[in-house]
């Protein structure tokens, strides 16, 4: 009945400073040992890590004329693009298509590549709110999935992988669709203007930006094959797969743009041509 006169606290004292065994000698303190902290593997980096380091990279810069007004989508429309990465950007992926930059009825207003808005919300199963770009041009406002322009590029583009591959998860499954960069640019009049019509030095971090994006895609999807969208996209991905050593072949299909005469004419089926020839002419790394 001893115990029972001391509160639980007198009682923990007690013991833990108990003097004497029954020999009389002193008996140790008792030691608690402090449990380790529970040990979490090591981050492993995504797509969506890689998008948001280029987008932070790019949110700063600013351009001189021609350029009146520039677009990021990855800020304003970024969870709109987290979709579409969470959803299908996990690799690896045998094939990966890259285009030059958004259009401003397609990734500017949904912020997927060649967004045509059919295609992202009916196809991906994509949609949801867009923000707005600061400033945004009066001529090229961004409405998101409420846009009733089409984006003919991405129409064509994914029109063509949607036929051939009525699942998306069945396309995605060996196939990403990316951009070199995520820019768009702007005259005063509304026109858009492509990264070639950009002043060299204003373009210089841009493309430092860019490349380190791309070279970190490549990395962690590890394609074999690397299809630029249009000439522009195939050299950028001809230089980063030569810094990287890379063995993934390198090749090109048409660009969908309707200012291309010869994508007026029968796109989808030169570009369907181009992709079974040698895996859209593919030039083998050695």
């Amino acid at each position: 009945m001893l115990f029972r006169s001391f509160g639980s606290a007198a009682f923990i004292d007690l013991f833990l400073n108990l003097q004497h065994t029954r020999k009389g000698r002193r008996k140790p303190p008792l030691h608690w040992t402090t449990p380790h902290p529970p040990v979490h593997p090591p981050h492993v980096p995504t797509l969506i890590d890689a998008a948001d380091k280029l987008r932070k990279a790019l949110r700063p810069l600013t351009f001189p004329d021609p350029v009146s007004h520039t677009y990021n989508p990855l800020d304003y429309a970024w969870e709109r693009h987290c979709d579409y990465l969470e959803r299908f950007g996990k690799g690896p992926k045998r094939v990966l298509l890259l285009g030059m930059n958004p259009g401003p009825f397609g990734m500017a207003q949904t912020g997927v590549p060649f967004g045509e808005i059919p295609a992202v919300r009916d196809w991906m199963g994509i949609s949801g709110p867009v923000g707005k770009p600061e400033p945004e041009h009066p001529k090229r406002p961004i409405t998101g999935f409420a846009c009733e322009r089409s984006e003919v590029s991405g129409r064509r583009l994914w029109g063509l992988f949607a036929e051939k591959f009525p699942v998306p998860e069945d396309f995605f499954a060996d196939h990403l669709v990316t951009n070199y960069c995520p820019l768009v640019w702007m005259k005063d009049t509304g026109a858009n203007l492509t990264p070639d019509k950009i002043p060299a030095d204003a373009m210089k971090p841009v493309s430092e930006a860019c490349t380190a994006h791309l070279r970190t895609v490549i990395e962690l999807l590890d394609p074999q094959y690397l299809i630029g969208v249009g000439a522009y996209a195939e050299n950028q991905l001809a230089a980063v797969a030569e810094e990287l050593g890379s063995q993934a072949a390198v090749g090109r299909i048409l660009h969908p743009s309707p200012a291309s005469p010869a994508a007026n004419r029968d796109w989808a089926g030169t570009a369907s041509k181009q992709l079974q020839i040698g895996r859209a002419s593919c030039r083998e790394r050695v």
